[in-house]
C-alpha cells in the first residue's frame, strides 16, 4: 500500500539592523525588531494560522490523515514572542496523536558543515525543546535545508536517529526512485527518505501558476498522479515550506480546499498517509544512497554554492565556525552570547551574500547588493567575536575549553546515572532490611533460647562493671 509521507518546515530568519564599523565594541544588539514583528505578524495571519487550522481540521475529521512538522528553535523563540497562537495550534495537532515531529538544528544553520560537536549540541537541544513542548521524542531528523551527506548521516546515526529526510536530487539518485526507503552508505543504522522535488514543487511552487501546462491542480488529479507509479514504489515523501500555503500560493490560489480534499481523494485509491517515523519502523532499506559531497534542497544544483559559493560566504564562514570561538560558546553560560550564536548562525545571512544568478528574483531584506550584506554581517560578527573572547583569559587554550564543555555537557548523564546507582542500592537494601527482619520476628517467642540470652547477658554485664569500679577507684 503506498504511503504519502508530508511534512513541513517552519522557519523565519531574523532580521539584522544596519550596523556600522564605528559600532563594534559599543552596541551589541543586532536585530531589526520592527522587521522581525512585521515578518512574523504577516506570515502567522496569511499563512500559519490558516492553514494550522486546516490541517488540525483534517488530522480530527480524516481518520487516514498524518503529518509532520518540523521547526527550527530560532522559529520557535519568535512564534512564543509575536505570534504564540502558532505554537498553541501546533500543540492541538500534537495532541490528536496525528503528527510527527522531526528534530534540526536549532539555529538552522551551517553547523552540519562546520563543526560536528556545534551541530550535535544544536539537533539535541531542538530535540530536547520539541519534547518540552509538543510531548514527543523526534526519531527522525532533516537538516537545515535538507543539507546531507554520507558523513552527516553517520553524525545522526551517531545521535540515535533511525531516519533522515533527504533531497531526491537527480545527481545523486540516478536512475533509482525516490519512492524507495534508503539507507546510509557509511552507516547502515540510519534509513534515507528521499523527497520527491517534483511532487512537491506542483504544490509549493506552482499550484496557482496560470502558465502552468497542469494547471488548475485538483486533489483528484494529483493523487492519480502518485496511484500510477509503478505498484512497488510505496513511499512518497512531500515537503514543503508550510510558509508556501499563504504566502508562496496565495490562500485565494483555494490551496485550502486542495489539502482538505486530499486525503478523500487518497482513501479512494487505497493510499493512506504516514509520518516519517512509521516510514522508517514499517519500510526497511532497499539499497544504499552514496553522498559523498554535500547536496541540499537549494536552487536547480541541488548543492551549497547557494551559502558557500563565494569568497565572501566562505570567509564568513570559517570565522563564524573557528574551531577556538565555537569552543569558547559552547563552554560559556551567557545565555545573551548563545541565543546571538544561534541567530548568527541561520542560513539566511549567508544566502543574501550569494552571487549566484537566480531564475525567481531574491529578497536580501534591506541590502542593496552581496557585497553590501557581506559588510553588515562581518561588523555584527567582529562585535560578537570581541565578546565572545572577553568571557575568557588569552591564555586559555582551546583544548581546555573544549575539556570544560565536554565536563559540563557530560554531568547531566553523570548525575543520572548515580541516581539510577541510588535507586538501586535503596532498593536492595529494603530488600536485605526485609529479610533480616523477618527471621528476628519468629525468633523472638522462642521458650529454649530466651533463658540462654539473658543468662549471657547477665554474666557479661557483671565482669565488666567490676573492672570499671576497680579502674575508678585506683585514679580516685
Amino acid at each position: 500500500m503506498k504511503q504519502i509521507c508530508l511534512y513541513f518546515e517552519i522557519h523565519q530568519p531574523v532580521h539584522l539592523k544596519r550596523y556600522r564599523f564605528f559600532e563594534i565594541g559599543k552596541d551589541h544588539y543586532y536585530y531589526d525588531d520592527y522587521e522581525n514583528e512585521r515578518a512574523i505578524r504577516d506570515t502567522a495571519d496569511n499563512s500559519y494560522v490558516p492553514a494550522l487550522t486546516t490541517l488540525l481540521e483534517m488530522c480530527k475529521q480524516e481518520s487516514n490523515f498524518k503529518c509532520a512538522f518540523s521547526l527550527s528553535g530560532v522559529a520557535i523563540e519568535m512564534l512564543e514572542q509575536y505570534a504564540p497562537e502558532v505554537i498553541d495550534l501546533l500543540q492541538q495537532i500534537a495532541e490528536t496523536g496525528k503528527a510527527d515531529f522531526l528534530a534540526e538544528p536549532y539555529s538552522h544553520g551551517l553547523a552540519s558543515l562546520g563543526n560536528e560537536e556545534a551541530f550535535k549540541n544544536e539537533v539535541e537541544r531542538l530535540a530536547h525543546r520539541v519534547q518540552e513542548l509538543f510531548g514527543v521524542t523526534p526519531k527522525v531528523m532533516r537538516n537545515s535545508n535538507l543539507i546531507y551527506s554520507d558523513e552527516i548521516g553517520s553524525m545522526a546515526a551517531d545521535m540515535g536517529y533511525k531516519g533522515i529526510i533527504v533531497e531526491g536530487a537527480k545527481h545523486i539518485l540516478g536512475w533509482k526512485s525516490p519512492h524507495y526507503v534508503y539507507s546510509c552508505a557509511v552507516d547502515n543504522r540510519i534509513s534515507v527518505l528521499m523527497r520527491d522535488y517534483k511532487l512537491s514543487d506542483d504544490i509549493c511552487l506552482r499550484f496557482s501558476d496560470g502558465s502552468w501546462n497542469e494547471y488548475p491542480l485538483m486533489a483528484d488529479k494529483y493523487i492519480d498522479w502518485i496511484a500510477t507509479l509503478p505498484q512497488n514504489e510505496e513511499v512518497i515523501n512531500i515537503g514543503m515550506e508550510l510558509c508556501a500555503i499563504g504566502m508562496f500560493q496565495p490562500l485565494s490560489s483555494n490551496i485550502l480546499d486542495f489539502l482538505k480534499a486530499l486525503p478523500a481523494c487518497a482513501a479512494q485509491r487505497g493510499i493512506g498517509f504516514a509520518t516519517p517515523a512509521e516510514i522508517v519502523e514499517n519500510f526497511k532499506a532497499v539499497d544504499s544512497i552514496d553522498v559523498p559531497y554535500p547536496m541540499s534542497w537549494n536552487d536547480e544544483e541541488r548543492d551549497i554554492s547557494g551559502w558557500l559559493g563565494n569568497t565572501m560566504q566562505r570567509e564568513a564562514f570559517a570565522k563564524l565556525y573557528e574551531e577556538k570561538l565555537v569552543g569558547r560558546i559552547l563552554a560559556c553560560k551567557d545565555r545573551r552570547i548563545k541565543q546571538d550564536w544561534d541567530r548568527l548562525q541561520a542560513t539566511n545571512n549567508f544566502q543574501y551574500m550569494t552571487t549566484k544568478p537566480q531564475a525567481v528574483p531574491m529578497l536580501r531584506s534591506f541590502y542593496d547588493s552581496a557585497f553590501d550584506a557581506f559588510t553588515n554581517y562581518m561588523n555584527i560578527l567582529g562585535d560578537f567575536l570581541k565578546r565572545v573572547n572577553d568571557l575568557f583569559s588569552e591564555n586559555v587554550e582551546n583544548d581546555e575549553l573544549n575539556a570544560l564543555y565536554t565536563q559540563i555537557a557530560n554531568l547531566g548523564d553523570e548525575l543520572t546515572v548515580k541516581e539510577n546507582e541510588i535507586s538501586v542500592l535503596r532498593a536492595r537494601l529494603e530488600k536485605f532490611e526485609g529479610k533480616a527482619e523477618a527471621p528476628a520476628a519468629e525468633e523472638a517467642p522462642a521458650p529454649k533460647k530466651a533463658p540462654a540470652k539473658k543468662c549471657a547477658t547477665k554474666t557479661a554485664t557483671k565482669a565488666p562493671a567490676k573492672k570499671t569500679t576497680k579502674k575508678a577507684a585506683e585514679k580516685e
